[in-house]
């Protein structure tokens, strides 16, 4: 059972810095393709970053040059490295991973079949 769970939100003020991690179990975890999403209230869920099986990146443009996705096999953990935040980076941020079957669109949510619950990032101006 595919297991994704995140943690690294939390307060900061604009032009800060936060690092998120998704802690990824029950797979195996090089082959698939994975990615960041975040949701703000009323809004739909969008992508933000995402990385396939041979590390190719994809960002969302509004998070181009701030943003970094990065992984590691040996630990089964994906990162999000967030710098010059800004209060419109506020919201939930999800993990997602994709079975390898599935077609990489890194960015599209319905790439994806596995979630994670979500951590708060809220950036204060």
């Amino acid at each position: 059972q595919v297991q994704l769970v995140e943690s690294g939100g939390g307060s900061v003020q604009a032009g800060g810095s936060l690092r998120l991690s998704c802690a990824a179990s029950g797979y195996t975890y090089s082959r698939y393709c994975m990615g960041w999403f975040r949701q703000a209230p009323g809004k739909e869920r969008e992508g933000v970053a995402g990385i396939d099986s041979s590390g190719a990146t994809s960002y969302a443009d509004p998070v181009k040059g701030r943003f970094t996705i990065f992984k590691d096999n040996a630990k089964n953990t994906l990162y999000l490295q967030m710098n010059s935040l800004k209060p419109e980076d506020n919201g939930m941020y999800y993990c997602a991973a994709a079975s390898p079957a599935r077609i990489c669109a890194r960015l599209s949510k319905f790439t994806y079949n596995y979630w994670g619950q979500g951590t708060q990032v809220t950036v204060s101006s």
